[in-house]
Parts: structure tokens; sequence; C-alpha cells
């Protein structure tokens, strides 16, 4: 063989075996990835022109690559980032279902609470003048209790109203009672015949189930809305493990790195990836679907027996019930406790009063429909329950969906129906193994993702802790018990912040209708007739002197 023939043979050995197999000028440029990663917002001095060999690299094939180690090393981080958005984005309509709806409802109940205490305070005012206002802390007290209750106090709402009714028939006692002084000692005394005598009628009854029910639900709904809200936002910042930062970067950019930049990932491909990244995201989903479901219950509630706009907005008109019956029943109380306390020491002399103000025995009228102040701007809560609860629903399994809510992102994977011409992780090719289940514990065999099956997530373990708590919180929200104050009251009606229901189904009591003035109590036929005609001077004399009297018991 002639030695010119080897000269060349030589060179082109050498020229053949530094080409890989099957590439040709195009694949080995890479044009088209440094066009995408400068869009991206990187230094083009990071990228060669040409394809290089792939020894370097640590998570894409180290094959013949247009990416240097600085790139796989930003592409890695950049992925983390993109996956990070990606979960906020997707979770966004759930966070913002809980941030707006709770703005919502606590602006509704703290307008409702204002109204009401407005709408009882001026009622109060045209109609007892001076003699409401120098004793008007005692229903303002009322108000700011309810007021304090909601916002998180530490108050017992049933000894909180039986407080209310006592300092209410002391007040009134004396008011009927003008001729008499009565010592401190003697007014807890009187206090104590509250229950027995029942001054107000069945006023007092009622108004404590509606009251108490209607806020427990209330409270518990917004502190609901609350937990929702935090959970959701705390669970859609995640923290990628370095497996999955590894699956990520291989999945999202290591097309790039084998000069396929416009081909996107498989979708089946984009499930395992994700639903190994959010394996324990998933795992939130069993006690979060309980939680919307308690949600959902006790809105339930809120439109129907614990209906806190209907207990509120004829709170004055009930109060105002519960005066009229303690005013009619006045001489059967009088005498009752005088028989039970003992006789009260007489008042110093007073100037006779000239009449007793009419507008004292006047019913008190509840304000016409459009006299009524409108609440959260006209907004009523069976408007806001009903929407909300359609949130709600949208937003069961949400987390477990987030895989597939991501991949079937277009700007994600070629989508199901590019099944051929998708990254695969290798190649541009069909997507071969099986999709995993959700969960943790179907992770084991996850082909894309490095997941440590037997180490839950300590932080979303506290979510899903903080879900089971407020599920239990609305649970006994729906059957009227409050968490922090069970009831402990005997009777059988279940008043105070007892259930009452029985198999879920609560009594037609609970519903709000006007209370008539009671009837004749059986126990006044046992008043003896001394008594009686105690009692009778004692009516005839309180009407005359109920103005003065309650001017110069506020002084």
């Amino acid at each position: 063989m002639p030695s010119w023939i080897g000269a060349v043979i030589l060179p082109l050995s050498g020229l053949l075996l530094s080409l890989p197999a099957g590439a040709d000028v195009k694949a080995r440029s890479c044009g088209e990835v440094r066009q995408a990663y400068g869009a991206k917002g990187f230094s083009l001095a990071d990228i060669p022109y040409q394809e290089i060999a792939g020894e370097h690299l640590r998570i894409c094939p180290q094959e013949y690559t247009c990416c240097t180690t600085e790139m796989e090393d930003k592409l890695s981080q950049q992925s983390k980032l993109e996956f990070e958005n990606l979960v906020e984005e997707t979770s966004h309509f759930v966070r913002t279902t809980f941030v707006s709806r709770h703005k919502k409802f606590d602006e509704f109940f703290r307008e409702l609470l204002e109204n009401a205490e407005k709408s009882l305070n001026d009622m109060f005012v045209r109609t007892y003048g001076m003699l409401y206002m120098q004793n008007s802390e005692v229903f303002q007290d009322l108000f700011t209790e309810l007021k304090r209750y909601y916002t998180g106090g530490n108050v017992n709402l049933e000894e909180m109203l039986n407080d209310f009714w006592a300092r209410l028939l002391e007040r009134m006692f004396q008011l009927i009672n003008p001729q008499y002084h009565f010592s401190e000692d003697y007014l807890e005394c009187v206090s104590k015949y509250t229950d027995q005598l029942k001054p107000f009628g069945d006023v007092p009854r009622k108004l404590k189930i509606q009251v108490t029910r209607a806020f427990i639900a209330a409270r518990t709904f917004v502190q609901g809305l609350t937990v929702g809200r935090e959970v959701a936002n705390r669970v859609s910042k995640v923290s990628p493990t370095p497996g999955c930062i590894r699956a990520l970067m291989k999945m999202l950019y290591c097309p790039y790195c084998r000069g396929l930049p416009t081909v996107r990932p498989c979708n089946n491909y984009c499930l395992n990836v994700m639903k190994g990244c959010l394996a324990n995201q998933a795992d939130l989903d069993t006690e979060w679907n309980l939680f919307i479901d308690a949600m959902l219950l006790v809105a339930e509630r809120l439109e129907g027996p614990f209906n806190i706009e209907s207990v509120m907005d004829p709170i004055d008109v009930k109060i105002s019930e519960a005066i009229m019956n303690m005013q009619e029943n006045s001489m059967q109380v009088s005498a009752k406790v005088f028989q039970g306390c003992g006789q009260p020491k007489p008042a110093p002399a007073l100037r006779s009063a000239r009449s007793a103000p009419e507008n004292f025995n006047t019913r008190f009228r509840p304000y016409n429909p459009e006299e009524r102040p409108t609440t959260a701007a006209g907004t009523s809560l069976d408007r806001l329950v009903t929407d909300i609860k359609e949130k709600l629903k949208l937003s069961k399994k949400v987390w477990s969906a987030l895989p597939y809510t991501i991949c079937k992102d277009e700007s994600v994977t070629a989508g199901t129906s590019n099944e051929e011409e998708c990254w695969n992780g290798h190649s541009k090719a069909r997507y071969l193994p099986e999709i995993m289940n959700d969960g943790l514990t179907n992770q084991i065999n996850n082909p894309e993702v490095d997941v440590d099956i037997t180490r839950p997530d300590t932080f979303i373990r506290q979510q899903i802790m903080a879900l089971r708590v407020m599920t239990n919180k609305l649970k006994n929200a729906y059957n009227g018990n409050d968490v922090n104050f069970q009831d402990t009251s005997d009777e059988s009606s279940g008043s105070g912040s007892g259930s009452g229901c029985v198999d879920d189904v609560c009594p037609t009591e609970f519903e709000f209708v006007t209370t008539e003035a009671p009837a004749v109590d059986p126990d006044r036929r046992e008043v003896d007739s001394s008594t009686a005609q105690l009692g009778h001077s004692l009516l005839s004399g309180s009407l005359v002197c109920v103005a003065l009297a309650w001017q110069r018991l506020c002084r």
C-alpha cells in the first residue's frame, strides 16, 4: 500500500471516532439550546456552541451534550424554583377561597353583632328613654361578651347568659319594688330565684339554646376557614427533597442537555415525578376531605336551625318580651321572693311621683324591614353560606389532584395526545413505566424519584393534626356542642351548649319563633292570701314609682 494512502486513512479514522453514532452537523449544534437557555435569563458564556462529551454530568445522561457542569447546576436550581411556583399556582384557587371567604364571613359576623347592638339600643332608647340609658351597661356587657366569645375569648356562653338574666332580674326587681331598700346580699338571693320563678317567661331558655348554638356554629365555622387558609398556605410552599430536585431536573431540563429544548416531558412521566415529589401532600388529602365534609355540615346548620342572623336580628324584640313578662308577673315574683329571701327593709321616704311614664308599659315593637340596618353591605348569611359551600366542594381532593393538575399544563408536558414525540427521561420516545398510585407508601417503586417511605414529612403531619383537631371541633359544633364548654345541664331539652339533637336531627324548638306571654304559672295558686294581698299592694304602687326609682337606682 502506498504511503500516502496510510497518511490519509489515519486522520479520517480519528475523525470518525470523534463523532457519536448517527450524529450529523445539525444534531451537534447547540444553537437552539443557546437560544432557549438565554431566554431563561442565563449567560450564554456557560454554554458551548457544539455538543461536548458528557462525562461531567451528574443528573442527565452522560452522552454528548450541550450542558456544562455550571449549566446543569443552574438548570437544576431553575427546575426547583419552577416546581415550587407550579405548586403555588396550582393551589392558588383553594388558598384564595379560604382567604377571601374568611374575610367575608368575619366582616359579616362582626357587622351583624354591631347592628344587633345598635338596633337594641335604638329601640330601648325610644321606648324607655333615660330609664334604659341609665341601666344600659347590663345590655352593653351582654354584647361585649358575645363579641369576645366570637373573637376567640374564653367565654362560657351558658354561664354568661345566665348572669345577664340574673343581673336584669336584680334591676327589674328593684324597679317594681321601689318602696323597699335591697342590700347586695338580698339582691344575690333574688338572682337565685331566676330559674325557679321564670320571671321572664320562657324567653331566656329558648334564647339560650338559640344563641349558644348559633354562636358556636358561627365561631367554629370561621375558625375552620382560618385553619383551612393556614393549612393551604403552608402546604402550597413545598421544599423538594434532593431526590425530587434530581428528578425535576431530569424531566424539565435534561432535554436541553440532549439538544432538544423544545421537546416536553411525556404526561405519564410527569405524573410519576410529581407523585414522588408530592407524596406527602397527597397523604394530606384524607384528613382534608374529612375537614371539608365537616365544614359543609356546619354550613348546613348555619343555613337552618343555627342561623346566627335569625337569632341576632330579633334579639332586641325577644329581650323586650322578657321584660314585659317580668312586668306582668311582678306581683307573683315579688311575693315568692319575699317568701324565700325575707321581708326587705322599707326605703327612705320618696317624693311622690306625679305619674308613671306611659311608655314603660308599652310593648316593644320590632323595626320595620326598611328601618333595620343591613348587614355586610346587604349580604345575607344564606347567600354567603351558599357561596362558600360551592367553593368548598370544589376544593375536595385538591392535594392528591396536584400532580394531575400540574401535568395537564401544556407549558409543562407534551400532553396525552403526543405520547411518541415526548421526553421520557432518556430520549424522545414513549414513556413505558406504569403510573404510581397516590401517597407516600405507594412510591416505594417509583422509577423516577427516590422516596424514603419510612420518613413521613413532619411538617405535613403537623398540618394533618391541625385539620384533625379542627374537624373534631366542627363535628361538635354541628351537634351544638362547644369544644371548650361541654354541657353540664341536666335538662333533657339540651339547653345551654349541649346538643339536644338525637341522631343528628335537631328539634324544631331551635327555630326562632315569637314567644307569647306565658300562661299563669300553676305555682301562683300556692301563694297564701296574705302574700297575695301584699303582692297586690306592691303592684299598685310599683308602676307609679317606676321612673323615679330607676333614676334613683342609677345615680
